[in-house]
């Protein structure tokens, strides 16, 4: 018995499988619930006690060559596996760029053209207070102008709110900085709006202010002349008397887009003239909320929705488009 223990040692040793098959065959054969190793095991007791202890060494030194020709096997076919799976040789998958999107870069760019002219960038919180987002801004309690900005207040905080527009960061900046105040403020603003192709409730907005000693509505007017010239290749443009409740006096700024094409008399409706931005001279009582004094200092501030501008730039004619991520809307600017 002791000599067929032998034989199977020798046949572990000599043992070489050529693939995963023939290595769990092996293992069947000797470590099976009907394998060799359990029927030694088995006869064990039919030993004579004089030969015991040697078949017992015997049977556990099978055990043991059964054990370390398995793992050998094993580690063999992993490593081939591995080698195969990490071919060097293979050609790698194509990788797509990742692009901007195209908010951020109009936004961008009109942040280039103003920083040009010595403008800095500010930002601020989302979530804003009441003194911040209107009552600092000449939008007192109960004052009517705060219906034009349909408002998502904090159900338990009302005095906590998504902020309208970026003015707020304006209100910041100005309580802690000193004139000369020279700033943009881009970012996301919130209005309860229904959502169409021309509205959303989330949009973007950029707002720039300047404030300094003798600052002048005509300032204002070249400030805004250079940056459509800039932005949109026209330098015609026109303002008209609006009202804002932290402006005064205050405009709409249009510009002459033209009437060169069919596309021109659609977005035009046949004027050529086109509603960029909002513009005006900062309030005197906003710059005394802030601390301010208006009687040496005075200037501007405008503001435009970067959509509206996006929308104008790219010919895009639902602001619903910038929200979704599609994908073939993306692509589209990846060589802008």
């Amino acid at each position: 018995m002791i000599q067929s223990i032998e034989d199977y040692l020798k046949e572990v040793q000599n043992f070489v499988a050529q693939g995963k098959e023939e290595m769990e065959q092996f293992r069947i054969r000797f470590n099976g619930k009907k394998g060799i190793l359990n029927d030694l095991f088995a006869k064990f007791k039919e030993v004579p006690n004089e030969q015991k202890k040697e078949f017992g060494q015997k049977i556990n030194l099978l055990k043991q060559s059964v054990a370390e020709k398995l793992e050998s096997l094993k580690s063999t076919f992993e490593t081939s596996q591995t080698e195969v799976k990490e071919d060097l040789t293979r050609p790698g998958f194509p990788l797509d760029l990742g692009t901007r999107h195209p908010i951020n870069l109009v936004r961008n760019r009109i942040i280039e053209i103003f920083k040009s002219i010595g403008f800095a960038v500010a930002d601020g919180p989302e979530i804003e207070d009441d003194w911040h987002n209107f009552t600092a801004l000449n939008l007192p309690e109960y004052h009517p102008a705060r219906d034009m900005q349909d408002t998502f207040f904090i159900e338990t905080h009302p005095d906590i709110l998504l902020r309208t527009h970026t003015s707020s960061v304006q209100i910041r900046h100005m309580e802690q900085s000193e004139p000369p105040i020279r700033i943009l403020s881009p970012g996301r603003v919130f209005r309860n709006e229904a959502i169409s192709s021309r509205s959303h409730c989330i949009f973007h907005q950029i707002e720039g202010l300047y404030i300094d000693k003798a600052v002048s509505f005509a300032d204002l007017k070249q400030t805004i002349q250079f940056f459509t010239t800039e932005l949109f290749g026209k330098s015609k443009i026109r303002m008209r008397p609006s009202y804002f409740p932290f402006t005064e006096p205050s405009a709409e700024v249009d510009v002459y887009w033209g009437l060169n094409s069919e596309t021109d008399y659609r977005i035009t409706k046949g004027t050529g003239w086109l509603e960029i931005m909002g513009c005006g001279m900062v309030d005197p009582a906003v710059l005394t909320n802030v601390d301010i004094d208006p009687d040496q200092y005075s200037g501007y501030a405008f503001g435009m929705g970067i959509e509206r501008i996006v929308m104008l730039l790219y010919q895009m004619g639902d602001i619903r488009m910038f929200f979704e991520n599609d994908i073939r809307m993306l692509k589209q600017f990846s060589l802008v």
